[in-house]
């Protein structure tokens, strides 16, 4: 699945609005992938400030301080279930964009305007869709040669137009 495969193309925040009542936009560390995009709690590194606090209470306690965010809560959004990115606008300092799925969920992003994460993200999904209709066609041409190539120890018999 995506979690495990693909080589790190763009790493980093993202925030994403909950589907809560009150859509909230809450930060996410997000990595792209050849495959897709992951959502994950922020890390300790994406929050200066909380980093510097935990390692002053680690000091003082001398015993690990977890990480900020809940651990293990990962969400995937694969290029193989992604529709199109969607509603790319410019407010103030910052890009917001719409992630939509095939299944017609809408996940709605921002991030600063020079951090580039709309066009990476459709620049890599056009790529994962593009390598999709190669292969199946490969397959299909596969399939075809199949059909059509003999058995190993058989030759392949034609009737000549010649023949009656």
């Amino acid at each position: 699945m995506l979690e495990s495969s693909g080589k790190v193309l763009k790493e980093g925040l993202l925030e994403k609005r909950s589907d809560g009542l009150l859509q909230l936009w809450k930060k996410k560390h997000c990595v792209l992938t050849d495959e897709g995009l992951l959502l994950q709690p922020p890390k300790q590194h994406d929050h200066p400030h909380q980093h510097q606090q935990q390692q002053q209470q680690q000091q003082h306690h001398h015993h690990p301080v977890p990480p900020p965010g809940e651990p293990g809560r990962v969400k995937a959004l694969p290029f193989s279930s992604m529709k199109t990115v969607d509603c790319v606008e410019r407010k103030g300092k910052y890009m917001y964009f719409t992630v939509v799925m095939t299944e017609g969920k809408e996940v709605d992003f921002r991030c600063p305007q020079d951090a580039g994460w709309n066009a990476q993200i459709t620049l890599q999904m056009v790529r994962y869709k593009n390598r999709q209709a190669i292969l199946a066609v490969k397959s299909s041409r596969q399939k075809q040669q199949l059909l059509v190539a003999p058995l190993p120890g058989h030759t392949l018999i034609r009737k000549s137009p010649h023949l009656a």
